[in-house]
């Protein structure tokens, strides 16, 4: 509840203590923890959007030919909310006078889709009660998000991708592939390794069930390049100099523009002439799956 109330997805909790009794609650992150202390045991609650204070364009769109909760927060704050049918203008409008908020909310089955509903249980924990809550969008995510397990593949289709983030659909969920889970090697455009439409398989990071997101990563599902360069300890590669660091050099070992770049430290380079381009001939020294980095030795290939 804390979380769709911040993030602006509800903002009116509907507490029915009986069959066709309601009683409305304003929300804000403030005053959450003070409304749920003060709801009844067993009662239906149902979290709708925040009111509008728009009143005029509200009571516009009741349509002529359905009926609809019509909401209203008065001047001293107080909520009701009575149901009235779209031919009723002249009882609609005189509900809106003297509103400062209101919202007309849907009734019919297919329309009444509240971002969550719940049962209140008893002081002891233990749910007592006969309602049968209504199938929410976030009841859907949640029993979604909560099937879900780390490392657990599941596939999607790529929908869209920005600067440093790949959105990909999944049973009609958006997950998120960050940048460094996009590919072992780096990345510097998602749309290198990704494109919309394509259908991809990445392996479940992790589900949080309070923000409602989904990470995923397509890296997971690769064996990690280190692994085999582990096996090469020792060994002599010749390849070029990639970029000059103050605490050393960096050296591609693979001929491919995402190739492995290893560290060869300034202890081994310094008082020597090297520019970016420069051939040079190191060995494999040390390779850390943990720090998922690799050391190069020049000292060592020289000696």
């Amino acid at each position: 509840m804390h979380w769709l109330v911040a993030s602006g997805q509800a903002g009116v909790l509907e507490e029915s203590p009986l069959q066709n009794v309601s009683r409305w609650h304003r929300l804000t992150p403030d005053t959450v923890d003070a409304v749920r202390a003060g709801l009844a045991p067993r009662a239906m609650l149902t979290l709708w959007p925040p009111l509008s204070t728009d009143v005029a364009a509200v009571l516009a769109s009741v349509p002529e030919d359905g009926r609809v909760e019509f909401v209203r927060e008065d001047a001293a704050g107080a909520i009701t909310g009575v149901r009235v049918d779209g031919e009723q203008r002249e009882e609609s409008a005189a509900l809106a006078a003297g509103a400062r908020a209101a919202a007309a909310l849907p009734t019919t089955v297919d329309e009444h889709r509240p971002p969550a509903a719940a049962v209140r249980p008893d002081e002891d924990g233990v749910l007592r009660a006969r309602w049968r809550t209504i199938w929410a969008p976030c009841d859907r995510t949640w029993a979604f998000l909560n099937a879900l397990r780390p490392g657990q593949a599941v596939t999607g289709t790529v929908t869209g991708i920005a600067d440093t983030v790949a959105f990909v659909d999944v049973d009609g969920f958006t997950a998120r592939i960050r940048q460094p889970e996009l590919s072992w090697r780096w990345v510097g455009d998602p749309s290198a390794v990704v494109a919309v439409g394509q259908e991809a398989t990445a392996a479940v990071l992790g589900a949080d069930l309070v923000r409602e997101e989904l990470c995923l990563s397509l890296k997971a599902m690769e064996e990690n390049p280190l692994t085999q360069l582990a096996d090469r300890v020792g060994e002599w590669v010749d390849d070029v100099v990639t970029k000059l660091l103050p605490i050393g050099l960096l050296v591609r070992i693979e001929d491919r523009p995402d190739g492995l770049e290893g560290l060869v430290p300034e202890a081994e380079s310094a008082g020597e002439a090297v520019q970016v381009g420069d051939p040079l001939t190191v060995r494999i020294a040390e390779v850390d799956l943990a720090r998922q980095r690799f050391l190069l030795s020049r000292r060592r290939a020289l000696g």
